[in-house]
């Protein structure tokens, strides 16, 4: 957990699906909760007691049982609670898509009885699809915005964020309810290879291509759709991949050009990992909004 600057008026919380990168961590004074990971009976807190390499050997091992649970309201109640007996004027936390999770429910229990010091945004992405719009909050909050600012700004680099992932199977995701039997067996059919997004903060079906590499190739266009021809940040996640993750990196700056600003890459971590399994590879653009605008 990161605490809270005694700087800022508003304290940007977010939880530990965002995957900040360690070089955002540092510069921005945000509050990460963590979900917990079960893995064969054991709990533990993810990036604090879990990491993506445990969940990885969990998921090999095929017969071990794993599972997520989100943070519970009483956790999120005694961070927003610690905040602002810190001196915080208000809190805004921003989280993991609800339609993949029960944390922004259980963030959203606890703010309820805080009443308007707390605001809960649902970012209806993950990984850095959460993590853009909780930078562009803290952000807002160090150059002094109020509660309702930084809540804008969240939801402003929201509108401004796309996500698309590549796995090399639909089974872990069939098996955690996050997509239908239907998308699954089409994902399977013939060894086809799932493209999918996050349109609506839910996980669907986008494209289905032969092979890995055609999978990559699918990825990067994609991509490039995306972040039209406005500057962007990039954020490239992988799941025990590192070299695809290389790769896309190398591909997509050839292709962005001169749109590219600032570029991160890290692993997903093991909430993420239990549903996805390994090989993923996955690109999340942020458009910069227009200065002129």
């Amino acid at each position: 957990m990161i605490g809270y600057g005694a700087r800022m008026p508003v304290a940007v919380v977010t939880d530990s699906t965002a995957y900040l990168p360690p070089e955002l961590r540092r510069e921005h004074p945000l509050t990460v909760v963590p979900l917990t990971v079960v893995l064969a009976g054991v709990e533990g807190l993810e990036g604090v007691e879990t990491f993506p390499a445990d969940a990885t050997r969990a998921l090999r091992a095929r017969r071990v049982s794993v599972s997520t649970s989100r943070p519970s309201p009483e956790q999120f109640g005694r961070t927003y609670r610690e905040l602002l007996a810190a001196g915080a004027e208000g809190v805004v936390s921003v989280h993991l898509s609800g339609g993949l999770s029960g944390t922004v429910e259980a963030a959203e229990l606890a703010a309820a009885e805080l009443g308007d010091r707390v605001s809960v945004v649902d970012s209806r992405s993950c990984g850095m699809g959460l993590g853009f719009p909780a930078i562009a909050a803290a952000r807002a909050a160090a150059r002094g915005a109020d509660l309702a600012g930084v809540r804008a700004a969240a939801t402003a680099a929201i509108s401004r964020t796309s996500i698309h992932f590549y796995v090399d199977t639909l089974e872990f995701l069939r098996r955690g309810g996050r997509i239908n039997a239907a998308e699954a067996l089409l994902g399977t059919a013939l060894s086809v290879k799932p493209i999918l997004h996050m349109p609506d903060g839910r996980i669907v079906l986008r494209d289905k291509v032969r092979t890995a590499s055609r999978g990559m190739a699918r990825l990067v266009d994609l991509t490039v759709e995306a972040a039209g021809d406005v500057p962007v940040d990039l954020a490239v996640h992988h799941l025990d991949a590192p070299q695809r993750a290389e790769e896309l990196l190398d591909t997509l700056t050839a292709r962005l050009g001169d749109r590219l600003r600032d570029v991160y890459v890290s692993e997903a971590g093991a909430a993420v990992a239990v549903h996805v399994g390994p090989g993923l590879a996955s690109v999340v653009i942020h458009r910069r909004p227009d200065p002129v605008a």
